[in-house]
């Protein structure tokens, strides 16, 4: 579950980056006239979708890092946003819509990093601890 969590979360973000330079879906820096976003706010979508991918691709261990890590990293830059206001370190635009988005972001990676089982774990215990065959 994990595993395609990650490719999921790594699809949406390589198209959200991408998406960022579309004129017509972006106009005015707004991404579908909601989100603010820049050059450099694209290129960590892309990279962190490209992160979930790489994750996806890997063992259930580490999908389950990338998870974990990305969801820390969504945490700071909520909070970090949300006492600048209109920029992440003074590096990335963002407005309101921008923090609220990243909060949930971050709440719901974490919650899938911390909080789901791994797939080998899940069978494991599915199985009564007994190999599957």
């Amino acid at each position: 579950m994990i595993k395609n969590l990650a490719w999921v979360f790594g699809i949406v973000f390589v198209v959200a980056g991408v998406l960022g330079w579309v004129p017509g879906i972006t106009s005015g820096g707004l991404l579908l006239g909601i989100f603010e976003v820049d050059t450099v706010h694209n290129i960590v979508h892309l990279a962190t979708g490209l992160v979930f991918i790489w994750g996806a691709m890997a063992s259930s261990a580490t999908n389950s890092m990338v998870f974990k890590v990305v969801g820390v990293v969504y945490a700071i830059v909520a909070v970090v946003g949300l006492v600048q206001g209109d920029t992440v370190l003074g590096l990335i635009s963002t407005n309101m819509a921008d923090h609220l988005l990243h909060v949930v972001l971050a709440v719901v990676i974490l919650y899938i990093g911390f909080g789901m089982k791994g797939e080998k774990k899940m069978m494991s215990e599915s199985s009564g601890g007994m190999p599957t065959v």
